[in-house]
Formats: structure tokens, sequence, C-alpha cells
């Protein structure tokens, strides 16, 4: 069963910090882009270089099979849904403007 929630993108990025782990699958859809992975690690907020909540994701597919760092602070005006997938549980996160 799914989960839906409804949150910021403040409230989103929060999920992410307290509730992602390595290991687990996030599904990010910003602007047009859909960026589904295995989570490889995630990256605390630096405040030296302004850098947001990084995620570092393995990218599932075919074609493009490859390792991308997605920076919070860089997609927040984008951010549409997220999809946080674990062994036992999924849950999908709308993102309320």
């Amino acid at each position: 069963m799914v989960e839906e929630i409804l949150l910021t993108v403040d409230e989103a990025i929060e999920y992410v910090r307290n509730n992602v782990n390595v290991g687990d699958t996030l599904e990010i859809s910003y602007n047009r882009i859909f960026a589904p992975g295995e989570v490889l690690g995630i990256l605390e907020e630096d405040e030296e270089t302004g850098e947001g909540l990084r995620v570092n994701l393995q990218l599932n597919g075919e074609i493009l099979n490859q390792a991308v760092e997605i920076d919070f602070n860089e997609i927040y005006d984008d951010l549409l849904e997220m999809n946080h997938i674990t062994d036992d549980r999924e849950v999908t996160i709308e993102i309320d403007f």
C-alpha cells in the first residue's frame, strides 16, 4: 500500500534528512526530470559552499545507469514529487506550493 502525503519543499527536505537511508530507493521528480535510483549517500548542508542537503543516487535504467548527486538547494523551486521506497513501505510525497 502506498502512503501519500502532502508537504512543503522544506518539509520534504526534512523528510529526506530524517527518513531516507542508504540502500533505499528514492524517485525524485523536478522540473522536467525524473531521477529514480538507489540512495548511495546523504550529505548534510555545507554553509561554507552554500550547498544544500545532497543525495547521491545510483540511477536505475537500461541505457543510463550512473551515479548523480542532487542538491536540494539547486532544485528547491522545481521539486514536484518524490517516492521513497523501502523493503516494507512506499511513501509518495507531493509538494504543496
